[in-house]
């Protein structure tokens, strides 16, 4: 049998997995109200749409969108709040706050509602730290717990019912007074605006939270009073890149505390001035409603204020420091294999760097381990430094961050990716996240589903699994979805009607080789027992490749991060050249090295620009790098992958 794969590629996919419809532009269409239409983002819409993304449409042009709703107007009829689902009087027990958990992780785990996770904890968005402790439903915490610390208590707690809420008229630029039971959602559908324009009318308030009795903007003024002027500065280093536009005495950007206005200038689009000021068009556009009419010469945009750019220390060489866990300082060795093959793939992509003219300073840190990781950071020079790739774990990222805050210096982190660091506007995260992968996997099992049984193997976490499996509820109705633990537990489903053996879908969360083998066998042993059985995979395990032909008997789908093909010129270069320096074919973290080195520096230009370049996709060797911002003046999170078919 012909072995066939396929490899396509995709983007980060939102949470949630949406219907795919399609629009045909007719006469008075943008992508402002083609967006709005449909109740998404322009960002979304362009991405949907790689081949309009410079914005201009044609009457005729089909574009892909993808939505479940249609746009709504501003709500005018009473918003009747949440459905409590912890009834009144219901026992609640404490669970204590663990690393990496979020509001969001703990409302999927215990199946609560947002709503009711705070009508149970008023004071929640300043007990999130680690150690803090969270009420919930008693019978939830018992269900689903795990290993979570629990202390129980069988006090009952009374929940208030709440009262339908109207949405009364406000005035240009009326202030309201948060209450108690406020939160986000409520808000914004309360006064019918979105979650971005409430943040851009009340600069700080997603840092500091909502704080019952203060006062927040929920309607925008028409004046800019707020905003002071200032002339260019003398020094012209000074002045903001202007392209080709003429200079003048005077500057066109107005700044104030949390905002700078920009004057529309002849020939600028909605593009170049996104690009100009880092800014995502749906930023641009939630302060400037106007522009859905249209760009305007002569117009005056408002554009929050980002960080301030990196700028280059070092003269004409790029300053890189590359971080590894060698670990002799203390003699442990447990990374220093993973370490030396990384830095083998690494000195490839330098040397090829180099040879391409790149003027390169390199210097290796020995970043130890967890214990004296600080004392590594005495061999930095923050002050004549240009890229930091490194160091492997979360922890030290975060202090090699904070280590470096006044300088920005652009920070790469080749494993780390949590949503603690997302927050950081100088970290580049090159691990794509599971959240990313599952969401894909709920959208290949929607399209291909027909009433099958939905079986999901978990790991001991079960926290892949359960985000399966609240969003394969989410997006196929009437869905059976049943986590297990083993792929000995996955049961062919039997008619009702004939009692024969009917197929099931088998997805694994596992990404333990020894799972991946076990799964194999059992999707290859049910397949031969009766058609249509299908597979997913949200992780690539070496048995897939094994055993193709087999598995194609149930179109099994993978993803994995990096896939060489060994077929393409570049590849065929990269690994003739390693093989050539190393005497072998480059293993997994060789390839990590190279990847990450060689993309960060062909990112790079003389004047270390690198996140000018971020926009940027960029395939290496077997890597697929797409970096998105995690939010405005956050990291850049790499959301590229390959998705594998195996087709009979």
């Amino acid at each position: 049998m012909i072995k066939r794969f396929f490899i396509l590629s995709s983007l980060c996919m939102v949470l949630g997995v949406s219907a795919q419809k399609s629009h045909t532009v007719v006469q008075g269409d943008n992508p402002y109200n083609i967006a709005k239409k449909y109740g998404i983002t322009v960002d979304e819409l362009l991405k949907l749409n790689p081949k309009h993304k410079d914005g201009k449409l044609a009457i005729g042009d089909v574009l892909t969108i993808k939505s479940d709703r249609a746009a709504t107007a501003v709500a005018t009829k009473p918003v009747v709040a949440d459905k409590v689902h912890t009834t009144a009087g219901s026992a609640v027990g404490k669970i204590v706050l663990q690393p990496k958990q979020t509001i969001y992780g703990i409302t999927k785990q215990y199946r609560i509602s947002e709503t009711d996770l705070r009508k149970l904890n008023p004071e929640l968005d300043s007990h999130m730290k680690i150690g803090d402790e969270i009420t919930l439903p008693l019978a939830s915490i018992k269900k689903y717990a795990d290993q979570q610390t629990v202390i129980a208590t069988a006090k009952p707690v009374e929940i208030p019912a709440e009262k339908p809420v109207t949405a009364t008229p406000v005035a240009e630029g009326e202030n309201y007074v948060i209450q108690a039971k406020d939160n986000y959602y409520r808000i914004t559908k309360q006064f019918g605006i979105s979650q971005q324009d409430l943040f851009a009318l009340n600069p700080g308030l997603e840092e500091k939270g909502l704080k019952p009795g203060e006062s927040i903007k929920i309607k925008r003024t028409n004046t800019n009073t707020d905003t002071v002027t200032v002339t260019e500065p003398a020094n012209p280093k000074a002045k903001m890149d202007s392209g080709n536009e003429k200079s003048s005495s005077a500057s066109n950007v107005v700044a104030g505390d949390d905002y700078v206005t920009y004057t529309v200038q002849q020939g600028d689009t909605v593009f170049s001035i996104v690009n100009k000021f880092g800014v995502s068009i749906d930023e641009l556009i939630a302060l400037n409603p106007d522009l859905s009419k249209g760009l305007k010469t002569g117009m005056v945009l408002r554009i929050k204020k980002q960080d301030a750019a990196y700028v280059k220390k070092n003269g004409d060489a790029l300053s890189v420091i590359l971080m590894l866990p060698f670990g002799y300082s203390t003699n442990e060795t447990q990374y220093r294999g993973m370490a030396l093959d990384f830095l083998t793939g690494a000195k490839l992509a330098i040397e090829r760097n180099a040879r391409g003219g790149q003027k390169l300073d390199i210097k290796i840190v020995d970043s130890g381990n967890e214990a004296s990781f600080k004392n590594s950071l005495t061999q930095i020079n923050p002050e004549n430094t240009d890229l930091i790739i490194g160091p492997f774990f979360k922890s030290n990222v975060i202090d090699v961050l904070d280590f470096t805050k006044n300088q920005k210096i652009p920070v790469v982190a080749p494993f780390a990716n949590t949503p603690e660091l997302y927050n950081y506007s100088n970290l580049i995260i090159v691990e794509t996240n599971n959240q990313t992968y599952a969401d894909k996997i709920v959208e290949e099992v929607k399209g291909i589903y027909s009433n099958q049984k939905i079986y999901v193997v978990a790991d001991a976490k079960k926290e892949n699994a359960n985000y399966l499996k609240s969003g394969l509820e989410k997006a196929v109705k009437n869905s059976e979805v049943i986590i297990v633990n083993s792929a000995a537990d996955i049961q062919l489903d039997q008619n009702m009607m004939t009692g024969q053996s009917a197929p099931v879908i088998a997805i694994l969360a596992n990404d333990d080789n020894a799972a991946g083998e076990a799964f194999a066998n059992k999707v290859v042993a049910l397949s031969k027992e009766v058609q249509g059985v299908k597979a997913f995979s949200m992780f690539y395990s070496p048995v897939f490749e094994k055993k193709v032909d087999e598995l194609s008997q149930a179109s099994l789908v993978y993803l994995m991060d990096r896939k060489i093909n060994t077929d393409g010129s570049f590849e065929k270069e990269i690994l003739a050249a390693y093989k050539s320096k190393y005497c072998k074919t480059p293993p997994k973290y060789a390839i990590v090295g190279f990847d990450v080195v060689n993309d960060m520096l062909t990112r790079e230009n003389r004047k270390g620009e690198i996140f000018k370049q971020m926009n940027k996709v960029q395939t290496q060797l077997a890597t697929k790098f797409e970096f998105v911002k995690s939010k405005a003046n956050g990291a850049y999170v790499n959301t590229g992958y390959r998705v594998i078919r195996l087709v009979p």
